[in-house]
């Protein structure tokens, strides 16, 4: 394997400052990745302090907005699906595989291993098989924030959740959506962008540069030897070989790999082993490359169905469940091992895209709310036996709150969700805010 390398830039040359300090060689300004090979000793201790640097960064990303801390604290909204009040209001759907982390930012623009694009989840991080009731609250919550953080008056949140109600049960019973993507100018602007992009947009979005190195800096982190023997071991494995044949339609002896470093990614993941993974395929003439994503995978927040499966493995249950919830997704993606650590391996496609709701206007957020509860309708619905849906679409359309056409039980959860977590993102600031003035 290629190490990863720094080189001190030139007079004038672009510098990121943004790099943390114990990435810096000791008695040296700011240093940058560039693609010519330097040694890094200096820099190897970086393993060690990590961890408090990553949940300081999960911290100051969670106080960017309420809709970031909901994104970013799952944990909060399964302690408060835990009470046993709230589980008594809520509906048994049928046993499904659930997203689990259902929010507006793990839904979009997702590629298969042909290049076709469609929007689904594209995080399942949290996936069981569980209460699909669950991630409709999730979603809702979502929703909700979106909708306060773009200032938008309450009553378009109450049309926001009665849209999201009949689009979800359109698509759960297989039907076409009312609402398409080219009917709402942000999800058409990313839709028209993931279709037009190529590996060289993924390689300057990602690491900057369409050279086959990946360079350190605040994102990509040096990594330690014992890591990089590790990695150089972990791509000798059978399940790898079957992915990397399935990713290029090559023998897996034609890939090797290029270069890796530990990647600061995400915000409740934060802390958690994760590195992005360089590889090429072909031969030296037509040389391919494809950038893989290693994640560690850990215990889910979300409570899962009482007979269901019991995976040891939560790599087998990611993988699993990405397969029935985002099928283009779950054909990337395999269970892996790595120093007896589980991890999942997933594929990186240029197409693979998040939608920015910020700023939307109020018929754009009606009608956002309709198109992605759509996806989750039918991500949910390929799982059921027409039995189930249309017992379950019942169930959905009844006990509506009164002067609103949708359930109750989720118009409650979602205002008794919003304000929970509204009080605890403000705490969580002040606390911020307190920690920085003791820095």
């Amino acid at each position: 394997m290629t190490g990863t390398c720094l080189k001190q830039p030139q007079q004038g040359g672009k510098q990121d400052t943004n790099i943390p300090e114990y990435l810096h060689p000791k008695g040296v300004g700011p240093w940058v990745g560039y693609k010519e090979p330097i040694a890094l000793k200096t820099v190897q201790k970086a393993t060690s302090d990590r961890r408090s640097f990553l949940e300081q960064q999960r911290v100051t990303k969670m106080s960017e907005s309420a809709h970031a801390y909901v994104r970013g604290n799952t944990i909060r909204f399964y302690e408060w699906l835990d009470s046993e009040a709230v589980k008594g209001a809520l509906p048994c759907g049928p046993d499904v595989w659930i997203c689990g982390d259902c929010h507006t930012g793990n839904l979009g623009p997702v590629a298969d291993l042909h290049g076709n694009i469609d929007i689904q989840i594209r995080d399942v991080d949290q996936t069981v098989v569980g209460n699909p009731a669950h991630d409709l609250l999730r979603l809702g919550l979502s929703l909700a924030m979106a909708a306060r953080s773009s200032d938008l008056p309450g009553v378009t949140t109450a049309l926001m959740i009665e849209e999201m109600i009949e689009g979800y049960l359109a698509r759960l019973a297989g039907r076409s959506a009312r609402v398409s993507a080219d009917e709402i100018e942000p999800i058409r602007r990313v839709m028209r962008e993931a279709k037009a992009r190529r590996w060289r947009h993924l390689a300057e979005e990602r690491i900057e540069d369409v050279t086959p190195t990946i360079p350190l800096g605040r994102k990509y982190w040096a990594l330690a030897p014992a890591e990089r023997e590790a990695l150089d071991q972990f791509f000798e494995q059978e399940e790898l070989h079957r992915l990397m044949d399935g990713i290029d339609g090559q023998q897996s002896e034609q890939f090797r790999l290029v270069d890796a470093a530990y990647w600061m990614k995400g915000c409740s993941s934060l802390g958690k082993l994760r590195y992005a993974v360089l590889v090429s395929s072909g031969t030296k003439k037509r040389r391919r490359y494809h950038l893989l994503d290693l994640k560690e995978a850990t215990a889910a927040a979300a409570p899962r169905a009482r007979n269901a499966t019991v995976y040891e493995n939560h790599a087998e249950r990611v993988v699993t469940g990405a397969r029935a919830l985002s099928p283009f997704l779950g054909n990337r993606m395999i269970a892996a091992s790595l120093h007896k650590t589980p991890v999942i391996v997933r594929e990186l496609r240029p197409q693979d895209m998040k939608f920015d709701l910020n700023g939307i206007s109020r018929d754009q957020a009606i009608r956002t709310a309709r198109l992605m509860a759509g996806v989750v309708g039918r991500a949910h619905g390929r799982q059921m036996s027409a039995e189930d849906r249309t017992a379950w679409t019942r169930e959905l359309r009844s006990r509506h709150s009164r002067g609103l056409d949708a359930p109750r039980w989720l118009w409650s959860g979602i205002l008794d969700l919003a304000a929970l977590h509204e009080a605890a993102y403000l705490e969580h600031c002040r606390r911020y805010a307190l920690g920085e003035k003791a820095a």
